[in-house]
């Protein structure tokens, strides 16, 4: 595991740590977001984007905790916005109380213990890899893990499955930043604020500085000019959840919307 930069590392202690030890508060959709997760969950369908309504859209983020998760999470607290972080298991005893944390203002899903390709797996194999991880993240929140993301988004018949037995949303994407391909932060943000729309699902991943410099200097400042609010996961689908048409049109659907 790469070493946290110097100056990451003391706004770790400085602001991740801290926060951690503080109660998680849910948001004002909390509630209504919860049911309306559930109700899609027993669809047993992967969902790429909310509807229409509204002006919200759903910023989330992969492969953390890192070091640079205090930094996000101060990044996205200025801002006044909310986010989703989707978890691997494994880190989460690398970087005590960063879980916690990220509960202040988001919401935390569930993305493996080792961050593997289920498809390629067994299936008793990626129902572990997802009930270990979501096992911890309720030691960590205090809250039964509701989201969950296949990693690089790989998913079949099989793994659509195992999500709906274990009460689980799959949650994949309809814009992606590109910065696990290597994309510069500049173009990082281009990929994402070009097209964005309401109710559009965000990818991004918490672990690279190209990423977190996009969002505090670029990204953000363009959903404001945009007038789009960044919310959660269960805001979004609190106030413009899909139709079940939608949902079942996938990624196509999303595009036509």
């Amino acid at each position: 595991m790469r070493a946290a930069p110097t100056a990451i590392a003391a706004l770790a202690l400085a602001v991740g740590v801290a926060a951690a030890t503080a109660t998680p508060s849910p948001g004002p959709y909390s509630a209504r977001g919860i049911k309306e997760i559930e109700e899609l969950a027993r669809l047993g369908l992967p969902l790429y984007c909310a509807g229409l309504q509204g002006r919200d859209v759903a910023l989330t983020f992969d492969d953390g905790p890192g070091p640079y998760t205090p930094l996000a999470l101060r990044i996205l607290a200025r801002a006044g916005a909310q986010a989703t972080f989707f978890v691997v298991g494994r880190n989460i005893a690398h970087y005590a109380g960063y879980v916690q944390a990220e509960t202040r203002l988001a919401v935390v899903g569930d993305h493996t213990w080792d961050h593997l390709d289920l498809v390629l797996m067994s299936r008793a194999g990626a129902t572990s890899q997802i009930e270990r991880t979501a096992v911890a993240e309720q030691r960590e929140t205090g809250r039964r893990t509701i989201l969950f993301r296949p990693p690089y988004g790989a998913r079949d018949g099989a793994v659509d499955g195992i999500a709906r037995r274990l009460g689980l949303l799959e949650v994949v994407w309809d814009v992606s930043s590109a910065d696990s391909a290597g994309a510069n932060w500049q173009q990082i943000a281009v990929n994402v604020t070009r097209r964005l729309r309401p109710g559009d699902i965000v990818l991004m991943h918490e672990n690279r500085g190209q990423t977190i410099r996009a969002l505090r200097y670029l990204i953000l400042p363009a959903l404001q000019r945009l007038r789009l609010h960044p919310v959660s996961l269960e805001t979004l689908l609190a106030v413009d959840p899909p139709s079940t048409a939608l949902l079942r049109a996938g990624y196509g659907g999303c595009l036509r919307r």
